[in-house]
């Protein structure tokens, strides 16, 4: 039978949610922050009630953000990311009229939008801080779906039935090459320059937001990690230990401790979320899991865009938004005038291709070195 709390109400979600960071091994101070917040009640300090809780009318929230920039530059980024997504929610969303599905998928966008704002003029102010930068992985839960902002490579994984896939897609120099078919996943995953984004949240005045939805299911477990848990424990290995550890808290220190056996060379941060309750179908052969473009008024170009690429088929879209509306992501790039976007979006990505494959060929002889992190934001790629 699903799940039932006090409180619950038949057709409710309840939310079991934990998360934790670490300084990791080698790093002097962490440059990671997260944040869980329960939006219907506005309380974030994951206290009992929020570690579980209904997933209320205004649902909940869920973000990891890894620092980019060096000494305390990136710590600044992460915090103005997570405080400012918080205080753009409670306003724009919480506080306000709205309702629905769109609203709130608008309202998840914008806030990581008015965080990268926030972080670029904090830099324009700060010239010792210049280029500082995050990724942010945004989670927004409402009903039974669940919004995600994605800029960078923080990744979040939906497990079912034991199974971990990853709904999110790194926006990163190896994820293009691999979609492009120069690089196998496996190669990727070996790069030395496997650390370098394309976009980060603050070091360019706008930024592209990919924005993507999952329809939930009876028992669904959302992970959220930043690259130092990633980038050193395979899902599979995700999937095993929080299939396995009915406490969330203690599945966070597990999966922490193993990234820390592996070296533990980043900063570490993970959010595990589970959800339960009458208000989740159970889920079906046929229910997919994957990276499906939420469509926004206003971002289609046309209304016979091709269809999401996903694992399956894609994911029931919520009602208000016609399901002809689906298409894939555009390219990760600031907007231009719409005239000339497309063009220049397929122009820079074939020079990005043209110049990895150069840099990648010219470095294989020379045994170089693998660029840090600090290297890796936009603008500050370096071979």
């Amino acid at each position: 039978m699903p799940a039932r709390m006090p409180g619950a109400e038949s057709g409710d979600v309840i939310v079991h949610v934990f998360g934790l960071t670490d300084v990791g091994r080698t790093r002097e101070h962490n440059e990671d922050s997260f944040l869980v917040v329960d939006l219907t009640e506005d309380n974030d300090t994951l206290q009992p009630e929020v570690q579980t809780h209904v997933g209320g009318p205004r649902g909940s929230l869920f973000m990891v953000a890894d620092g980019l920039g060096g000494a305390a530059a990136g710590e600044i980024a992460s915090d103005l990311a997570v405080q400012t997504v918080h205080e753009y929610l409670r306003t724009h969303w919480s506080n306000s009229a709205d309702e629905g599905t769109e609203a709130f998928a608008t309202a998840i966008k914008g806030a990581a939008e008015a965080a990268n704002q926030r972080i670029y003029a904090y830099a324009q102010e700060h010239p010792e801080n210049r280029g500082l930068g995050t990724t942010a992985t945004i989670a927004g839960l409402l009903g039974d779906t669940l919004f995600l902002a994605q800029v960078g490579d923080s990744r979040a994984y939906l497990l079912r039935d034991g199974v971990a896939r990853q709904i999110t897609k790194d926006q990163s120099l190896m994820q293009r090459l691999v979609e492009a078919g120069e690089l196998t996943p496996d190669e990727a995953e070996r790069s030395e320059r496997r650390n370098i984004i394309l976009q980060a949240l603050g070091p360019e005045p706008s930024v592209r937001i990919d924005l993507t939805y999952q329809t939930l299911r009876q028992g669904d477990t959302l992970v959220l990690c930043t690259d130092g848990l990633s980038g050193l424990v395979k899902k599979d290995e995700i999937a095993e230990v929080v299939s396995q550890e009915p406490d969330l808290a203690s599945a966070c220190r597990e999966l922490i401790e193993r990234a820390n056996e592996n070296g533990g060379p980043d900063n570490i941060t993970v959010i595990v979320a589970r959800f339960e309750g009458e208000g989740l179908s159970d889920a079906g052969p046929d229910d997919p899991v994957g990276h499906a473009v939420f469509p926004l008024a206003g971002m289609l170009d046309t209304p016979s865009a091709p269809q999401p690429r996903l694992e399956s088929a894609a994911p029931e879209i919520p009602s208000e938004v016609p399901r002809n509306h689906e298409r894939d992501a555009t390219p990760l790039l600031p907007p231009t005038r719409p005239g000339v976007r497309l063009w220049v979006g397929a122009l820079l990505i074939i020079a990005l291709l043209v110049l990895a494959l150069v840099v990648i060929r010219l470095a294989r002889p020379s045994g170089s070195a693998p660029p840090t992190r600090t290297d890796s934001v936009p603008g500050q790629l370096s071979p």
